[in-house]
């Protein structure tokens, strides 16, 4: 009998996440789940997933919307501050990516910001798994977290310089980044 997983698996990666300042609501990109964003900012987020299901376990206080990312019914410059918390992994395709980063520059009010957590994978392991996951311990004030997230790999390698470069085309710069094993962490800002 084979014990291996039926997917590949990254070494697992721990993130504390920061408060930040943030003027009036804060946009929260794939924000259903664990709800990571409503946990730290609370009432403050308006968290927006494609499935009911995912925004049905967030837990009480931030405003849960099922909305697509690359259509956002939101009026041009209505936030300061964007999350993704593990988010675009989950866009299957680069001109979808291109979709949701407009429409997240078209949202937000000049300087805004924009705060991304996702997976790197422009190197592929050598594996023929169909599926990668990436253990994820996430600590939000006293809260310590463990989860994983997990994809079908993409057809194109997605990393730093891939999200890197469409958030650039859509008029954002990058302002700080983080790397964390194969994870990272982009603080950017709308032109």
């Amino acid at each position: 009998m084979d014990d291996q997983p039926a997917f590949y698996c990254f070494d697992a990666v721990d993130w504390t996440i920061e408060d930040f300042e943030a003027d009036g609501f804060v946009l929260d990109i794939g924000g259903g789940g664990e709800g990571v964003i409503g946990r730290l900012k609370g009432r403050q987020v308006v968290a927006i997933d494609l499935y009911e299901d995912e925004l049905k376990e967030v837990a009480e206080g931030p405003l849960k919307i099922i909305m697509d990312a690359r259509e956002l019914k939101f009026l041009d410059a209505s936030f300061n501050a964007t999350t993704a918390f593990f988010s675009m992994m989950y866009i299957k395709t680069r001109a979808d990516h291109q979709k949701v980063f407009a429409e997240i520059c078209r949202v937000l009010k000049p300087g805004g910001t924009l705060r991304i957590w996702d997976v790197d994978l422009a190197v592929r392991p050598m594996t023929e798994k169909e599926i990668y996951a990436v253990p994820v311990n996430y600590r939000v004030g006293a809260d310590v977290v463990q989860t994983g997230y997990g994809q079908k790999w993409p057809t194109e390698p997605r990393g730093e310089a891939y999200y890197l470069q469409l958030a650039e085309a859509a008029g954002f710069e990058l302002i700080s980044k983080t790397r964390n094993k194969n994870t990272f962490f982009f603080l950017l800002k709308k032109k």
